[in-house]
């Protein structure tokens, strides 16, 4: 069936409009409290029990208070964590045993948007026929269940270290990051009062950067969307290595003491060579964005590689289906599966250091087999119900421009998931072909919808 509301990462949008606001969220809650109710399989007389944890914008307050006014009124207790990383939530709800976890969070987008997403038992996000119930019971009358049956709220005072102690834990037993100093850009997010913490006390040298959220600055011109501030810190304090997360703290990009940024790519690329050094095989799960050059170079280590749509939900998908532990997107979602359920930004940092101290090898030679091939995207507004998949003269150009590249290169057709908008992308060994070939593409895509 067709989804209303939840989308690939939860229900997301501009707060006050639309699903984002206190009347919608409280029915959320209700529905999602009634569905859990109806599915938890506990003895008679418990209580499902649900975690809500949240980033650092101003309207988690708002929205944290009317999820938990509607999962108490459909009979389920709240346990509340505070601000927090979305990757921490789904640890924390596994690890104390309760029925599901819920994330106030848009991730990386400005403050003025929020969302909401929920994990299962396990960890793992919503099975998609769960995401159906609930979605099914969201336009239905808010009730409430007898008084003496309505969930209570508490605040779990320890989440924050509970959740240190879990990404220390995967960093490996033999190994400190003792005389190293590593700039962390917590972007002003949930990870703020958690990402210093954890390499601090694995022995590094910590420079804080964007630790002060204030609830209108998450993301503002810092963390993982916004390397270059990053960067400027790693310079001028003159550290080994620069972290950066992403609002939410599940996504990652890291700086090298020369300034140079890596991207989600270029990490799994280090992740994957210490697996396979390790003799850990398997394969590695990428996405239609990631480069080709990342792609060969996984190839000449032996492993697999697959790509899977565009979305860490469907990267992971991907990973379950075919029994692998590693998967990412270029943008800095890393999926280590062998240390937790979902991407963590935190502990794909420590899984690359881990890496480099284990080869003695800085980032630039870690990725030194590493060469990315160049890439060249155009944008074609697309009319409303236009069926470009379809378009013979469209179909003609791709299938002429993918036999002049051969296998120097490819070409991917895209729409956007928020704009109506067409993306070309070409990606090939040589710039100016490539540059020619995507404007020659995009150009043709141009005159069909004219």
């Amino acid at each position: 069936m067709g989804r209303k509301y939840f989308g690939t990462d939860g229900v997301r949008g501009r707060v006050g409009e639309s699903t984002i606001t206190p009347e919608f969220v409280m029915r959320l809650g209700y529905a999602a409290g009634v569905t859990l109710v109806a599915r938890d399989g506990l003895p008679a007389g418990e209580r499902p029990a649900i975690l809500i944890g949240k980033d650092t914008r101003i309207s988690g307050y708002m929205l944290e208070a009317a999820l938990e006014a509607g999962f108490a009124a459909a009979g389920v207790d709240v346990m509340l964590a505070g601000p927090m990383p979305t990757p921490a939530v789904a640890y924390l709800t596994r690890a104390l045993r309760l029925q599901a976890g819920v994330v106030i969070s848009a991730s990386h987008n400005p403050y003025y948007d929020n969302g909401i997403k929920f994990f299962s038992a396990d960890g793992t996000k919503l099975p998609d026929a769960v995401e159906e119930e609930i979605e099914s019971r969201v336009d239905g009358p808010i009730g409430c269940v007898d008084s003496a049956r309505l969930g209570k709220a508490r605040r779990i005072e320890d989440a924050a270290g509970r959740y240190i102690e879990f990404c220390k834990s995967t960093f490996p037993n033999e190994l400190d990051l003792r005389g190293m100093k590593i700039a962390v850009d917590c972007a002003h997010g949930a990870a703020y009062h958690i990402a210093p913490s954890v390499f601090h006390e694995l022995g590094a040298e910590v420079v804080k950067v964007a630790v002060a959220p204030n609830g209108l600055n998450i993301n503002e011109d810092c963390g993982a969307t916004c390397p270059a501030n990053l960067r400027a810190a790693v310079l001028a304090n003159e550290a080994e290595l620069g972290i950066a997360l992403d609002g939410d703290g599940d996504r990652i990009i890291m700086v090298d003491a020369a300034g140079e940024i890596y991207d989600g790519d270029k990490l799994l690329y280090v992740i994957a060579a210490a697996h396979k050094n390790n003799g850990r095989d398997g394969g590695v799960v990428g996405t239609l964005m990631s480069n080709l050059g990342f792609e060969r170079a996984i190839g000449r280590l032996g492993l697999e590689f697959a790509r899977a749509k565009v979305g860490d939900r469907y990267v992971l998908e991907m990973m379950h289906e075919r029994g692998w532990r590693l998967g990412g997107e270029n943008s800095g979602h890393i999926i280590c599966l062998d240390r937790h359920t979902t991407g963590d930004g935190i502990i794909s940092a420590l899984q690359v250091l881990a890496a480099l101290k284990q080869s003695g090898q800085t980032l630039d030679q870690a990725c030194a087999d590493l060469t990315f091939y160049p890439q060249k995207l155009v944008n074609v507004r697309l009319p409303s119900g236009f069926d470009w998949r379809s378009d013979k003269t469209i179909e003609r150009a791709r299938v002429e421009v993918e036999a002049e590249l051969a296998d120097r290169g490819r070409v991917l057709l895209r729409p956007s998931g928020t704009e109506p908008l067409l993306r070309v992308m070409v990606e090939g060994d040589d710039l100016a072909m490539v540059e020619r070939l995507a404007h020659r593409l995009a150009d043709a895509v141009a005159k069909s919808v004219a």
